[in-house]
Order: C-alpha cells, then sequence, then structure tokens
C-alpha cells in the first residue's frame, strides 16, 4: 500500500499521522530532533530538577480541532477544566484585581455586569469594539478598536498578545476574530481556558506517539531532511544525512516543517516569515504554590508589565511574554529579566517578598510566524504544484493563527488532502 512520508514531528505532522494511521494509511514521521513534539513540548529541566514545557499554551473549550485530537490519540484527562470562562487579571502598577466571567449562552450578558466585565468599561466600548467583526484583511487590531479605551489596554491587548503573538498595531484584525467568533462570540461554554495537567507532552505529544506507532506509523527521529528531489511533477526521493529515500509509486510526501526550513527545501516559495518570539521564563518556588494561592485559576494575565501569563503547576510558576521581539526584550539579558519578571510575579501571586530557588530562561526567536495583515496574505496553501506533496504547519492557511488550534487543523487539512477526503 503507498505510504506518505511525514517531515516534522511538531503538532502538524503528528495531527496528520494520526488521521493517516486512523485510516489505516503506512506513515513514516521523519523529525530532525531527538524528540517529537516541536514548540509543544515537555522536558527535564536538570537546573530546575523538573519537568517543564518549553513554552506555556493554553487553549479553549472551543479549540474543537485540539480537543478531538486529543480524544482520538487517547490522552489520559490531559486538561485542566475549570467550572466557567473565567479569566482573572492583576495590574501589576496600582495591584487591581479583577475577573473576566463570561456567560453561557450566545446572548453576552457578562458586559453588562460591572463585576464581570473589564473594569472602567461601559457597554459602549463594546459595541465599539464590535466593528472587529468587519475589518478588512489589510487592518490590523489597532486600526479597529480604540487605543485610548480602558478595554484596550485590559482586554484587546493581552488577548492579541496572546493569540497572535504581536502587539496590536501589527497584528491583523481579521485573524482575531477568527478566535473570537469560535469561541468568545459562542458564549462561556466555548471560551473556557484549558491548561495541560501535567505539561503538554504529557497531554498532546506522548499519546500522539505511541497512538501512531499501535498503528503501524513508523517514526525516526535524528533525520534531518537535506533535500527533496522532485522531477515529474512529483517528489521522488528523499534525501537525508545517513540515507535517501526512493518514493514508490502512490507514495505521498507532507511538508509538516517551519517556514524557514521550508524556504530551504523549496526556495520558489515565499512564506511569511518566522521570527516572532516569545519570551518564557520558570521558576521553581521553595514550596508548591498551592498552599497559599491567591487566585483558584492555574494562571493569571499580567497587565503593565514585561510579564503577561502566569501558569502555576505544583511549585513551578511559568511565566510568558509574547512578542518579545516587538518589545524589544528579546535584547534584555537574562538577569534583568529574572529580576524585572520575578518582582511581577510576586504582587500578581501575593508572595511578598519571597525569593525563587532556582530560574530557567528559555527564548523561542522562531515561535510563530509573522501575522499581520502582509504575513498572513503570505500563508501558504497546503497544496503544491506537486501532485503528492502536502503542506502542513500554522504558517499556513488554517483560517486561524498559529495556535495549537491552528497547528492541529493544518495536520488534519494535509491528511486530507493525502487521502482525498475532508477532516
Amino acid at each position: 500500500m503507498p505510504r506518505v512520508h511525514i517531515i516534522g514531528a511538531g503538532l502538524s505532522g503528528l495531527s496528520a499521522a494520526v488521521r493517516l494511521t486512523e485510516a489505516g494509511v503506512p506513515v513514516t514521521v521523519y523529525e530532525s530532533a531527538g524528540q517529537a513534539g516541536g514548540r509543544c513540548r515537555s522536558f527535564y529541566d536538570r537546573h530546575l530538577d523538573r519537568h517543564i514545557d518549553n513554552g506555556n499554551h493554553l487553549i479553549m473549550s472551543g479549540n474543537k480541532s485540539a480537543l478531538s485530537y486529543l480524544d482520538r490519540i487517547g490522552s489520559p484527562k490531559p486538561l485542566i477544566w475549570p467550572e466557567g470562562a473565567i479569566y482573572p487579571f492583576v495590574d501589576v502598577r496600582t495591584k487591581a484585581r479583577w475577573t473576566i466571567q463570561i456567560n453561557d449562552g450566545v446572548v453576552p450578558s457578562w458586559i453588562f455586569n460591572e463585576e464581570t466585565r473589564v473594569p472602567n468599561t461601559g457597554l459602549f466600548d463594546y459595541v465599539k469594539a464590535a466593528a472587529i467583526a468587519f475589518a478588512d484583511s489589510d487592518k490590523t487590531v489597532a486600526d479597529i478598536v480604540d487605543e485610548k479605551s480602558p478595554l484596550f489596554e485590559n482586554f484587546w491587548e493581552p488577548l492579541t498578545l496572546a493569540v497572535l503573538n504581536t502587539t496590536p498595531a501589527r497584528g491583523s484584525a481579521k485573524l482575531l476574530w477568527s478566535v473570537i467568533r469560535e469561541t468568545f462570540l459562542l458564549g462561556g461554554a466555548a471560551s473556557t481556558p484549558l491548561v495541560a495537567k501535567s505539561g503538554l507532552g504529557p497531554a498532546f505529544i506522548d499519546p500522539a506517539v505511541q497512538f501512531i506507532e499501535k498503528n503501524g506509523g513508523l517514526l525516526r527521529f535524528n533525520a534531518r531532511l537535506r533535500h527533496a528531489w522532485m522531477e515529474g511533477g512529483a517528489v521522488q526521493s528523499l534525501n537525508f544525512a545517513d540515507e535517501s529515500v526512493n518514493l514508490e509509486e502512490g507514495d505521498q510526501v507532507i511538508f509538516a516543517i517551519p517556514p524557514t526550513r521550508l524556504k530551504q527545501i523549496m526556495p520558489e516559495l515565499d512564506p511569511p516569515a518566522d521570527d516572532a518570539s516569545i519570551l518564557n521564563v520558570h521558576f521553581r518556588l521553595r514550596e508548591p504554590y498551592q498552599n497559599r494561592r491567591a487566585t483558584d485559576s492555574a494562571f493569571i494575565a499580567l497587565i503593565g508589565s514585561l510579564a503577561q501569563w502566569v501558569f502555576m503547576r505544583d511549585d513551578v510558576v511559568s511565566v510568558t511574554t509574547s512578542a518579545a521581539d516587538a518589545l524589544g526584550a528579546d535584547d534584555v539579558p537574562n538577569e534583568k529579566v529574572v529580576a524585572q519578571i520575578w518582582s511581577e510575579v510576586r504582587i500578581a501571586l501575593g508572595l511578598g517578598d519571597e525569593a525563587y530557588k532556582y530560574a530557567r530562561v528559555i527564548r523561542e526567536k522562531r515561535a510563530t510566524p509573522d501575522q499581520s495583515p502582509a504575513g498572513v496574505r503570505k500563508r501558504l496553501k497546503p497544496e503544491t504544484h506537486y501532485r503528492n506533496l502536502f503542506l502542513a504547519g500554522d504558517h499556513t492557511d488554517t483560517g486561524v493563527p498559529a495556535t495549537i488550534e491552528g497547528s492541529i487543523r493544518s495536520g488534519d487539512k494535509a491528511a486530507g488532502l493525502a487521502l482525498g477526503k475532508t477532516f
């Protein structure tokens, strides 16, 4: 039976492999690293003496592709699922705290209640912001949303940074709307924030690898694609460091690799740049945070700070700063980053003058593709001009941002094209 060769074992490649092995198609996944997961993985950090994620990810209950993927790979109770769509915030400058709580149902009654909406906002602020639903493809979030409104700094800006990994001045309004349309617009049942209970690896990666292998798929690690030979309108062979794989009649290929790497293999393509960075800092505390919680949530959003989102799991506090390149954080030395972010974390979590035990800085210099209007226009279609080659990855035209949901959708789409069906 013809085989599908998948280059890349990140979420896009794994989701494609899961779909194909489910359908009984022979699959081989090639990964240049020594493990699967790409930018969505867990690993043991010797300095912290803990398992941590390379970056923090928040998914939402309306992310149907991600939840379907978890269900199909048999991931065992992978997510912390709170009772309601609750988003806790703290302004580290004023120490003011508030919680956005989105009600179930499509009628947004939460915006009529001062206790559940953004502080110092009125109904008219939300009415004006609804213009994002009609944004043209060349508009940024800042072009649509009133930057002078309290809703901007306390909702739109953190949402844009988290979802698009860029600032409102750069981020595509239309792309952000695609998320709002599938989550917040549908009420709390679709916008409940979900966090991996034990980490990204145990939730999204390890069960997928086991599923693929159990269903006859092959995974080859430390296999970096050096060259793909195309002739006669099709991929004929894949050349790795230690071998060349000649494709048989009917074999197909899926490239599930980042834009920079894709450009090296196929220089004729012009994908969006993938140099939008994310800064992550992991702190190991002296005792589990759950013993003295300042919030009942597994995370908290920070305003007026370098730190943007703080995630708590046992005695590890993990902090994310999205759009680190746009905010100038890439140029700040690690010791200064750690000092500033820890001072902000202490305020957010009510830790007083407590010191952390260990800290680890992880800089993802190529975390996501460019999600400006110009970058979105450069997204690649999953079909190529080679009859047996398809593309997957969060840089492809999925209609949603470069998130876990977008990555999984891209893999599903590429697998569907290989099978001649739609997922």
